[in-house]
């Protein structure tokens, strides 16, 4: 078996990068066309100033997070070919990162809207804590718990891009 050079490890992490972008990247853009639609539908203007604020955070917030997640893409055509891939890989984890707070953060206030608009105040912020606590379950707390399951996956020890 051969040992993968430097240069051969940045670009596989470049690439699982990519991959993990494209699957965030649809479903930020999904949510992100969702809300840009919803001012124009029939039930917009009945909506409460609060519904509107948390609208405007979902809105807001999805667009943050559909940047930062495409900004490696930017990037990338920014240093192509200049040999800067540990740079780029670096950048585009924190990009990553950051994306998938704010997707986070849209999510969330999305179904305090939708919820709000469907049952009361009170039933609404009980759905969004729990739909918050299980995307902070299986987006930050699993993972980070899996950090310490162990060397069993050694492959993935340097995939590391800090």
């Amino acid at each position: 078996m051969s040992q993968e050079s430097e240069r051969q490890r940045w670009q596989r992490n470049f690439a699982d990068l990519l991959q993990e972008l494209r699957v965030a990247q649809t479903g930020v853009q999904i949510l992100f066309a969702f809300l840009l639609t919803l001012p124009f539908s029939s039930g917009f203007p009945e909506v409460t100033e609060f519904q509107r604020d948390v609208y405007l955070v979902a809105l807001l917030s999805a667009a943050a997070s559909a940047a930062m997640i495409i900004s490696p893409v930017a990037f990338h055509r920014a240093l192509f070919r200049q040999g800067r891939k540990p740079e780029l890989v670096r950048f585009a984890h924190t990009m990553a990162t950051g994306g998938l707070g704010f997707m986070l953060i849209a999510m969330a206030s999305s179904v305090l809207l939708v919820t709000d608009y469907i049952v009361n105040l009170t039933a609404a912020i009980i759905l969004t804590t729990i739909t918050l606590a299980w995307f902070t379950l299986l987006w930050v707390v699993l993972p980070m718990a899996r950090r310490n399951w162990g060397d069993d996956d050694i492959d993935d020890e340097d995939d590391d891009p800090s």
